[in-house]
């Protein structure tokens, strides 16, 4: 099965594409891949669980042994660097258009890459995306179309009606 991969470009790019396969081979998919510092890089791998079962320090254990063993081998930063493997959390990252219609009706906010209607940073509701765009209610009730090409960043914001949502399923007698 295919996975929807999120967009990266230059060296977060060459390290997303070297490192995929392996992760959605382990049953993982891919969220977000972060390089931050210059002496010495952290390589930040953020990554879900394509069964949607909650994500263990145990499944961040064997991705990032995974991962290092890819990135050895690949070699994509020069240097000293450190491997960093998370979940997505709670207020996670949108990059994926099955991130943003399975979180439809929260809190997001986004940063664009160009300003669209002289502004770079917007706040609403979710309302799903697809390929090409992706759609938020602003607080003034107006529904904004955003290219996702343009969007530098965009993540839920932690409520409680989203931490409600993403608890784990209560047992019913």
């Amino acid at each position: 099965m295919q996975h929807e991969r999120p967009q990266h470009e230059g060296l977060e790019g060459r390290i997303a594409e070297a490192v995929a396969p392996t992760i959605e081979h382990m049953g993982y998919e891919l969220v977000r891949v972060q390089v931050s510092g210059k002496e010495r890089p952290v390589v930040q791998i953020m990554a879900d669980r394509a069964d949607e079962a909650p994500f263990t320090v145990e499944d961040c254990e064997a991705i990032s042994h995974a991962v290092g063993a890819v990135l050895d081998v690949e070699d994509p930063i020069k240097g000293e660097w450190t491997l960093e493997v998370s979940s997505a959390g709670i207020d996670r990252p949108l990059t994926r258009t099955k991130d943003w219609n399975r979180f439809a009706g929260h809190l997001a906010q986004l940063e664009l890459l160009v300003p669209q209607e002289g502004r770079k940073r917007f706040k609403g509701i979710a309302l799903g995306a697809d390929a090409e765009t992706a759609r938020l209610r602003l607080e003034d009730g107006t529904d904004m179309s955003f290219p996702r090409g343009n969007i530098r960043r965009a993540k839920l914001v932690l409520t409680d009606e989203l931490i409600a949502a993403t608890a784990a399923p209560t047992q019913r007698n």
